[in-house]
């Protein structure tokens, strides 16, 4: 296969665990393509923010598509918005906070995959709604 393409019409959501506030729209993992790193749509609820976590080999990106919030990282914190992007290097403790009134989106993508894709595959799957697609659409 050439190239691959996410239709978001119909991708996957999931949420890792059902108390978590922010949830992953599946575009590219090894599951789907075949590849080594994973391509994610992140969405973070107002407030929300992902668990304290880091990442033993892998470089984990993020770029804002929309909203605003702040990025901790060794002790650091930065404040992030649309246009942003953050690179963490394996090793780097971080956690992503949604500081705005609306939902924050990040363009996610984890290289080496880390077992990632399938973490996020295990947990709940979620409807996207109708803000969702509008901002996944470029909108």
């Amino acid at each position: 296969m050439a190239f691959s393409v996410a239709d978001l019409a119909n991708a996957e959501a999931f949420r890792i665990s059902p108390k978590d506030t922010n949830y992953f729209v599946m575009l590219f993992d090894k599951e789907s393509d075949k590849i080594d790193n994973i391509f994610v749509i992140e969405i973070f609820r107002a407030g929300g923010a992902t668990p304290p976590n880091e990442h033993a080999a892998a470089h984990e990106f993020f770029h804002v598509l929309h909203g605003e919030g702040i990025a901790r990282c060794d002790g650091k914190t930065l404040p992030i918005k649309k246009g942003d992007s953050l690179l963490l290097h394996p090793g780097s403790e971080h956690v992503i906070e949604n500081t705005g009134t609306g939902k924050l989106y990040t363009l996610t993508v984890m290289t080496p995959n880390e077992g990632f894709a399938e973490l996020i595959r295990s947990g709940e799957r979620v409807e996207l709604d109708a803000d969702d697609i509008r901002i996944l659409q470029g909108a």
